[in-house]
């Protein structure tokens, strides 16, 4: 395992998610080439982290192709955006299960909460239609708060 090249990779990751939920309150959108830069960092990590090709990177890869297509289903009726789905799997590839589970988790709290910040005030002014939530600001939360978590875990 090459731990120099794999913690500049989860900083990198790091600095994209925190780009991913900048952009995602100002625009509501998650840029494809940002998705594709989380995804594409992950083939590096794997190397670094020293991922076999068979059953490690093919696992991965599977499960997040299992993330897309289960949250592409909440994109299909209209629950999240393209950007936040893509994002997801993007990260999936960075994960093992036990902390894609984590993410999950923490990514659905941190919605909650988000969308009552957004929905609140939207209901509040009275304003037509649906507020649109920055999904992508949970997803970002989730994915540092693993991330801080992995950095502060490593003196205990």
């Amino acid at each position: 395992m090459n731990g120099g090249l794999s913690w500049l990779l989860i900083a990198l990751l790091a600095g994209l998610l925190g780009v991913a939920a900048v952009l995602d309150w100002r625009s509501r959108t998650i840029p494809n080439w940002l998705n594709l830069a989380i995804a594409a960092l992950a083939l590096p990590f794997w190397y670094a982290s020293g991922l076999a090709l068979w059953p490690d990177v093919a696992i991965q890869v599977g499960v997040a192709a299992a993330v897309l297509l289960l949250f592409g289903l909440a994109f299909h009726f209209g629950m999240m955006g393209g950007g936040d789905v893509k994002m997801l799997a993007a990260l999936a590839l960075w994960l093992p299960i036990g902390a894609l589970l984590q993410l999950l988790v923490i990514m659905s709290l941190a919605g909650g909460v988000l969308t009552l910040a957004v929905a609140i005030p939207h209901r509040v002014a009275k304003a037509a239609g649906r507020p649109e939530i920055p999904y992508g600001i949970a997803i970002s939360f989730a994915g540092l708060w693993l991330i801080g978590e992995r950095i502060l875990n490593q003196f205990v």
